[in-house]
């Protein structure tokens, strides 16, 4: 099964590429931009919720790495990795390449173009193959690899679990449970956060009004310096969000760890409670992306360089726009959100009974959580408010 399934990621992928570095330069007569940022940003993270990690099979540069270590091996060769990966890096670089394709898609000034990601494409598929031939395949996943580091962390979530190759059942959010001693690990959650909190704060009237003034006077002049003006504005939102999101949770962290008089840093303690909030915030702005955009998939798997072909016969389906109301949206953005932060409560309350044997020192570490999870439920139910 996971040999069919990467040989069906890798078809895909080939698929898309091609679209997008051949196909009709209009998005939306091309499978490439709906495929990246509906199917794979947003379908993967709802499978790997639900499934577990589902990535591990799904990845298309897993499943080519995979293939040339076969190869290899059935030539009488060895596939070893050409140095070990510094674990002080952590997931510092998995992180780096989150934000590029945050960057890609929230501060980039045409990120639907298909020949912009032909070429994001190429070089992620250069980086990552490199990543694991240099540090090998595993350790290249766990740290480097950004979207497997990111599909990871939400799929332990999932009720359902990989171990000693059989699946097993168990309860949802278990898989959070413990610390998390990795470097990079608040940088990645905050990356996780903080471009979702961003990518919602640039809908606002606010933030469109100051790009209208930043680049109001070259717009007509120079449109190249206009243009540059609001991707480095945007870069800088993107680069604010993560950092209050991450000092945000570092100082609860601190506070907790005043009101127990803790002899440690309880950062990696609490980091993963972090995780089902970041999953989340992705229903919350991007359930209705997911669902009226994700249609157009249908009728462009027939016709994926947008040449007029009707491959499977379904060129001429009709999306359903009216699928979900906007009185409904919100109802699932408010129910996301407060599910989302009650769940992260609750996973850093079940981390503090099992850290202090004292419940009242438990029970006085959580203060500072619940007001970090009441503010960053205020702050998302006000950006999408505002949008």
């Amino acid at each position: 099964m996971r040999i069919v399934a990467q040989a069906v990621s890798v078809v895909l992928f080939v698929m898309v590429w091609v679209s997008a570095l051949l196909g009709d330069t209009d998005p939306f007569r091309n499978l490439a931009p709906t495929w990246i940022y509906v199917i794979f940003w947003l379908g993967v993270p709802a499978l790997s919720v639900l499934l577990g990690n589902v990535w591990r099979g799904l990845s298309p540069w897993r499943a080519l790495a995979d293939l040339f270590v076969w190869l290899r091996e059935l030539g009488g060769g060895e596939a070893r990795p050409l140095a070990e990966y510094p674990e002080r890096l952590g997931r510092w670089p998995g992180a780096v390449v989150l934000f590029a394709f945050a960057a890609m898609e929230l501060a980039y000034s045409d990120p639907s173009s298909p020949r912009a990601l032909a070429f994001a494409t190429a070089v992620y598929t250069y980086v990552a193959l490199f990543g694991m031939a240099a540090f090998g395949r595993d350790a290249w996943t766990r740290h480097g690899e950004g979207f497997a580091v990111y599909f990871g962390l939400l799929a332990r979530i999932a009720p359902l679990d990989a171990r000693d190759g059989r699946i097993r059942l168990r309860w949802p959010l278990t898989g959070l449970a413990g610390k998390d001693t990795t470097p990079g690990a608040v940088a990645f959650a905050g990356v996780m956060l903080g471009t979702v909190l961003f990518d919602g704060y640039s809908r606002t009237t606010t933030w469109q009004d100051l790009m209208a003034r930043l680049e109001g006077p070259y717009v007509v002049s120079n449109p190249t310096v206009a243009e540059l003006l609001v991707t480095l504005a945007s870069l800088g939102g993107l680069l604010t969000g993560v950092i209050l999101i991450a000092v945000a949770y570092q100082a609860a962290c601190a506070v907790a760890r005043w009101t127990v008089n803790s002899p440690r840093s309880l950062v990696p303690d609490f980091v993963l409670s972090l995780v089902p909030i970041a999953f989340v915030y992705v229903v919350a702005h991007y359930a209705t992306l997911f669902l009226l955009q994700g249609q157009y998939t249908v009728p462009l798997l027939s016709d994926p360089l947008g040449r007029g072909w009707n491959l499977f016969g379904t060129a001429h389906v009709q999306p359903d726009l009216t699928l979900i109301s906007p009185n409904t949206t919100w109802y699932v953005q408010f129910a996301a959100l407060v599910t989302g932060h009650v769940a992260g409560l609750a996973i850093a309350h079940d981390r503090a009974v099992t850290l202090f044997s004292d419940r009242r020192d438990a029970l006085r570490s959580q203060y500072a959580m619940l007001g970090l999870m009441v503010l960053y439920t205020v702050g998302g139910l006000w950006v999408l408010s505002r949008g």
